[in-house]
């Protein structure tokens, strides 16, 4: 059963925030969220609430129970669409442009010829166990990303 709630707003100061659970509930009532539609306003609030570092016991018990609830959300919408794997390759490529890197940046790295990080990142050379060494070293992350 669905239940009619307002939308929710930002709060111009701490001032405007409702002091009392039940005037916070009168905003927006708390409850499990089913889909994204429900997810919506409830992390509107939820965010809402939370950019104020001190808030008074009753509005700290509301947004902890609005919390439990888009955490549940969001931890039941993970199990249905789990994060998709990504090979050694992707993960390289992507440390490559995060540190806007190029093939021969990552040639430098590895110690090799001139073309062998153009080459592993078109797939035509695998990376071989030294240089998913020097990779984590080079980058401060475990081997096992590569892997």
């Amino acid at each position: 059963m669905k239940t009619a709630t307002r939308k929710p707003r930002r709060f111009a100061s701490y001032a405007s925030v409702p002091k009392t659970y039940r005037e916070l509930c009168q905003l927006y009532l708390p409850r499990p969220i089913h889909d994204d539609q429900e997810d919506a306003p409830a992390t509107e609030m939820m965010n809402a609430l939370a950019v104020f570092e001190k808030l008074n016991p009753e509005q700290h018990d509301y947004l902890d129970a609005l919390t439990e609830f888009v955490d549940a959300y969001d931890k039941a919408r993970l199990k249905e669409q789990p994060w998709p794997e990504a090979s050694g390759l992707d993960v390289l490529k992507h440390l490559l442009n995060e540190h806007g890197m190029s093939g021969a940046d990552l040639s430098r790295i590895l110690g090799g010829s001139r073309n062998l990080g153009a080459m592993i990142l078109r797939g035509e050379r695998n990376l071989t166990l030294p240089h998913i060494r020097k990779l984590a070293a080079h980058f401060q992350v475990s081997a096992e990303l590569f892997v």
